[in-house]
């Protein structure tokens, strides 16, 4: 969608929907954004009013039974009672509120007391502890405490951890309509307005002025309901505060300047120096931190709200086409292992920054409706998101790669090895840095959160696909239950069923992914033949129980250039990658890591594809869809969905760092051709991604 588009919609939107403050059960006409926040095209739901099925509610119950559901007992030296959120001595910066941030969307989600009463021991600790000043958070010491090994005793009044909190009480307030909630929030954001002329956000760390647009994003949310001014007034405050993102977004690229970028992690101090600034870009090695810029993605759009200008969501694009071209893989994420490092098949992924990019592109959709943002998210959930935790969900990565064929601490190629002992890629729960331990159980959840949105018309928008349901007000205040089935991303089709309390009119947005070029909509079996615009089917008619939308998206096959014009096949929003089976075996190194899985391959990973046959994929490469009844998919066994190609063993290819050179003609003598299997990205823990191509004739 143009950008132009997309301001001229909502400025339209404008006219035709009011400002209604949120509570647990207003389904009726969704929070919108009061002058003079543009209006949004997509309007979130309470939390609990869309459920998963399927596969997809199995995931959210193997975290229920996993890490999301028992961290306090599996780590309690940090989450349990002496955390400072819960008004004890020992951590009391981010950690804590990461979990809660996971875990309390994810009770409300599956309706689980068990894991509500935990939740909610956090929630009411902040709510019933707040200063009179309005400060809230864990109380301050008189004197710093003591260094404990493991834990972030310090920093109490640090800026940063609280803005995850924020984002807790917003969730809570939006499952059960608390009040207390917004006057909590209410002292919290004078204080913050009094506070920061003196203490500005980086005033302890630089966490903060980084990842200012979540504290903004919930500035302006209160703002929608309460219309309190002074947030307006404290929104720009926070956005002089923060890290000029869009600035940096639109920096030229400077990637080959031999001139050394300033050190990132030297760039604090607001206000900032307009020379540092200019040094940085998303092109630059080494220079930007990745959790970081995960969630910079964010920070633009959410005050193009307020600046109305459209540069703003044109930086993100911008980064996010950088981000791709210097240090991009296939899954949809970017080598970075802490700073962004560069787009080689085995450079880490933090398990963080996936969990804080699908947040911000989230948060995006909804503000901009530029379904790009939707083809990413589901880019990530899809092919990076599974892999990195195990099936149980009780151990995950620090890092994944593109290209990894052994996981073990012999791995000596990350930028944190030495403060690591060489953890980073084995299945762990405290192996590499245990942030991630805590700030992956968001992802999932949020996910849910956003397959389907309200629409200031009174409609409603299903603009990510997985089995799930929703419940919401349309049309002449009719409750609806949509229910959608679907076996997608592994199958081609997805129907939703209409259930309305009474017949209404009301017009049902359906997104048409961006790699779909021949999509074929039905209603109760009749082809509807009107042409998407701009990405998205809008289907306005009267609908009665029991109606049904059948979307066929039909799944090509391509391939897709990476590092070194390595090449990748792909099918749909799938990533395909080299089947490889593995031996697991126990790992330790220090206590400090605990135990650890190593990974170790069954099967030779060091194939080329063949140039001839990925001229004409749909000749030369075979298609298996295997019987599926539509439960827990990520892994080998269980994978939908497999593709038989050819091969070419390479003998001297032993070590996958470096990866050999790509359409060469091959140089052996009697070509190992063999048949090979690709499965889901997202289904593998070994695996070749990014291939070489060998020219045998």
């Amino acid at each position: 969608m143009k950008y132009a588009t997309i301001t001229v919609l909502v400025l339209i939107l404008l006219h035709c929907t009011s400002v209604v403050p949120e509570k647990g059960a207003n389904a009726g006409h969704y929070l919108q954004n009061r002058q003079p926040l543009l209006p949004k095209p997509y309007l979130k739901l309470p939390l609990g009013n869309i459920k998963p099925s399927g596969w997809l509610d199995e995931q959210l119950r193997r975290m229920a039974g996993g890490l999301t559901g028992n961290l306090d007992s599996i780590y309690p030296e940090v989450v349990g009672p002496r955390n400072g959120w819960l008004g004890g001595d020992g951590d009391g910066w981010e950690r804590g509120p990461y979990w809660i941030d996971g875990l309390l969307p994810l009770a409300y989600i599956l309706n689980d007391e068990r894991l509500k009463k935990k939740a909610l021991q956090w929630v009411e600790w902040t709510l019933t502890h707040q200063r009179e000043d309005g400060y809230l958070g864990p109380i301050p010491f008189d004197d710093q405490p003591e260094p404990e090994p493991g834990l972030q005793r310090g920093m109490r009044e640090d800026w940063w951890p609280k803005m995850v909190m924020l984002k807790v009480l917003q969730q809570y307030y939006s499952a059960t309509g608390d009040a207390r909630v917004i006057d909590c929030l209410t002292k919290y954001f004078h204080y913050q307005l009094q506070e920061l002329p003196e203490r500005p956000l980086d005033f302890l760390t630089l966490w903060a002025n980084r990842r200012g647009g979540d504290n903004l994003m919930v500035v302006y949310w209160l703002y929608n309901i309460t219309g309190d001014d002074f947030l307006l007034d404290l929104g720009e405050l926070i956005q002089q505060q923060t890290f000029p993102w869009a600035a940096v977004f639109t920096n030229p690229e400077n990637d080959r300047d031999p001139v050394q970028p300033w050190h990132y992690s030297q760039i604090k101090r607001y206000p900032f120096d307009t020379t540092e600034i200019n040094a940085l870009t998303v092109s630059k090695l080494a220079g930007m931190h990745t959790v970081n810029f995960a969630q910079s993605l964010k920070q633009p759009v959410v005050y193009y709200q307020r600046s109305h200008d459209v540069r703003d969501v044109e930086a993100v694009h911008k980064a996010l086409r950088d981000v791709r071209k210097y240090h991009g893989q296939p899954q949809g994420m970017y080598g970075g292992d802490e700073p962004l490092h560069g787009n080689h098949p085995v450079q880490g992924i933090e398990f963080c920054s996936i969990a804080e990019e699908m947040f911000s592109l989230e948060t995006n959709l909804s503000i901009t409706g530029d379904l790009s943002f939707a083809d990413q998210i589901e880019r990530i959930a899809y092919n990076a998101l599974p892999t990195q935790a195990d099936d149980r969900f009780l151990n995950r990565q620090y890092f994944q790669a593109a290209n990894q064929v052994v996981l073990n601490p012999g791995m000596d190629h990350t930028f944190e090895r030495q403060n690591h002992l060489g953890t980073d890629f084995v299945y762990g729960v405290l192996t590499g840095y245990p942030c991630c331990t805590c700030n992956m159980h968001q992802s999932w959840p949020k996910f849910v959160q956003n397959l389907f949105y309200a629409t200031p018309d009174r409609g409603v928008a299903a603009l990510l696909y997985a089995p799930a349901e929703a419940e919401l007000l349309v049309g002449d205040d009719t409750r609806l239950r949509v229910v959608e089935e679907t076996g997608y991303p592994f199958r081609e089709t997805i129907v939703f069923t209409f259930h309305p309390d009474k017949q209404d009119r009301f017009t049902f947005h359906l997104r048409i992914p961006a790699w779909c070029t021949s999509p074929e909509i039905r209603i109760n079996g009749e082809v509807w033949n009107e042409t998407p615009g701009n990405g998205v089917s809008m289907i306005n008619r009267t609908w009665q129980e029991g109606d049904q939308v059948q979307l066929k998206l039909p799944m090509e096959l391509k391939t897709s250039t990476w590092y070194q014009f390595a090449q990748t096949v792909e099918r749909g929003p799938l990533v395909y990658a080299l089947k490889i089976d593995g031996e697991r075996k126990p790992g330790f190194v220090s206590e400090r890591f605990r135990e650890f899985t190593e990974v170790y391959p069954l099967d030779p990973w060091n194939y080329a594809l063949v140039a001839r046959d990925l001229e004409d994929l749909n000749q030369n490469v075979e298609v298996q869809e295997k019987p599926w009844d539509g439960s827990y998919p990520w892994n080998l066994q269980t994978a939908p969905v497999q593709i038989r190609m050819r091969g070419v063993r390479l003998p001297e290819w032993t070590d996958p760092k470096e990866l050999p050179a790509v359409w060469g003609r091959y140089r052996g003598e009697n070509p190992s051709i063999e048949s090979i299997t690709l499965v889901p990205y997202g289904c593998t823990t070994l695996r070749i991604t990014e291939f070489p191509v060998c020219r045998l004739e």
